[in-house]
């Protein structure tokens, strides 16, 4: 299934060249993770490591399961763990998002460089 997926992706990007990848860097995504740490803590949502077995019960665990995901981010960014980083910042993002603590925009542009915020 990957490679196949692969394929159609790098078809993709054959077929438009115009198209530049760019990616966040490390300091970026470390600072990413320190505004949602500032947030989590200016609205006193603890650290829980939800299981990962259960269902996802509500908004609060869900935020603390996201809080409790940014040091292990942190250390993934240090191990050079980059794609690992960019799917937890995804499923972060994803929650702050369905929680309503940020909308798309807000979301967008923390990842965006300095020089297009």
């Amino acid at each position: 299934m990957f490679l196949f997926y692969s394929f159609f992706v790098t078809l993709a990007l054959e077929a438009t060249p115009n198209i530049q990848e760019v990616r966040m860097t490390p300091e970026k995504v470390l600072e990413i993770i320190e505004t949602y740490h500032k947030l989590f803590a200016a609205r006193n949502i603890g650290k829980i490591d939800y299981p990962h077995d259960d269902l996802f019960d509500g908004e609060v665990h869900g935020l603390e399961h996201c809080h409790g995901m940014l040091d292990k981010m942190v250390e993934f960014v240090r191990e050079g763990q980059m794609e690992k980083v960019f799917r937890w910042l995804g499923f972060v993002q994803g929650v702050l998002w369905s929680t309503r603590v940020y909308n798309l925009t807000d979301l967008k542009n923390h990842n965006r460089p300095p020089n297009e915020e």
